[in-house]
């Protein structure tokens, strides 16, 4: 793995842990966390509608940014 590819891994990486803390989740366990991800998975792949939904609570999440 390239120096880059090292550091775009890693900036992924921290991307997708500030979502945790955005979420309120921080403080949750590590196993909770990630069976609540699979079991999203799992749903998101037999259910447009719930997708189209959750893309929208995310949406105005980030909207929220600066309140």
């Amino acid at each position: 793995m390239t120096s880059d590819a090292r550091k775009k891994d890693t900036r992924e990486k921290i991307e997708l842990g500030g979502l945790i803390v955005k979420a309120g989740l921080r403080y949750e366990k590590r196993a909770l966390l990630l069976g609540a991800l699979v079991e999203l998975s799992h749903r998101l792949k037999s259910d447009e509608g719930e997708r189209a939904r959750l893309i929208a609570i995310g949406a105005e999440a980030f909207g929220n940014d600066g309140e």
